[in-house]
């Protein structure tokens, strides 16, 4: 009787230990597992770019308006045209 429940407790293991997953699929997922984070932080990183260029459109848009109204104000007079930097004199240090 013991030899019966020493065989069945082995067979036991043994089956146990063969419905495991091989090695060769452990490294088949824990590839396929790396290009999947490799993926997502591709995807994040291409959304910020994005986000981030339409930030700096709306910025561009934003200073040509600018640009425009104060030229558009000067025309009107309504406010005065900047003065011209005077250029240093040569010779004072």
């Amino acid at each position: 009787m013991k030899k019966l429940a020493t065989i069945l407790v082995i067979g036991a293991v043994a089956l146990m230990y063969s419905c495991g997953p091989s090695a060769k699929e452990l490294e088949e997922k824990r590839i396929a597992d790396s290009i999947r984070v490799a993926d997502s932080l591709a995807m994040v990183q291409a959304e910020q770019q994005r986000i981030a260029d339409s930030i700096a459109k709306v910025q561009e848009e934003k200073r040509k308006a600018d640009s425009i109204a104060h030229q558009d104000s000067i025309a009107k007079k309504l406010i005065k045209a900047p003065k011209a930097p005077k250029a240093p004199k040569k010779g004072k240090k």
